[in-house]
């Protein structure tokens, strides 16, 4: 049952906060309508930064459910630490993820506004993580989490996979 509601938890949210942040407001933003690109390879990398992120986000909201039994939501967190799959490389791959939505569909569209928005978002998911996250899982994992967080960097990926 635990796992039932972990899994539908994670895709509600996954809808609710991913959805809006990186779905719908750039839409709202853009209309989805191509302006001019920004240089000349903006489309392509724009594509690129979509495409990877896409699968990121979604694997990362499966292993919540599935390995953490909770959701990225904080009113139904994860009961265990999940530090496997890209977890293994980066401490906040959904944030790192939608990130890259937002930045991808900015340069596909040519829209310095949705990057502008992207960094705006991102800063605000930078303070949460560091006022709030970060404080809270060290609460919640102890020791597991202080030897993670020691070994795998907040933003940047590393390039071998932590083996903790």
């Amino acid at each position: 049952m635990q796992r039932a509601a972990a899994i539908i938890g994670s895709a509600i949210f996954l809808v609710i906060a991913p959805g809006t942040l990186a779905v719908y407001v750039p839409w709202y933003l853009t209309h989805w309508h191509f302006a001019p690109p920004l240089f000349p390879i903006a489309r392509v990398l724009g594509a690129a930064l979509i495409v990877a992120g896409l699968p990121i986000l979604l694997d990362s909201f499966a292993r919540f459910a599935l390995q953490g039994l909770g959701t990225p939501a904080p009113v139904m967190p994860p009961k265990r630490l999940v530090v496997t799959g890209l977890y293994r490389y980066v401490r906040n791959p959904m944030y790192v993820a939608v990130t890259a939505l937002i930045a991808g569909q900015g340069l596909l569209f040519g829209s310095v506004t949705v990057l502008q928005y992207g960094a705006i978002l991102w800063a605000g998911f930078f303070l949460f993580v560091v006022a709030y996250e970060e404080p809270v899982l060290g609460e919640q994992f102890g020791d597991e989490y202080k030897r993670y967080r020691a070994n795998v960097r907040r933003w940047l990926p590393r390039i071998t996979p932590w083996r903790g």
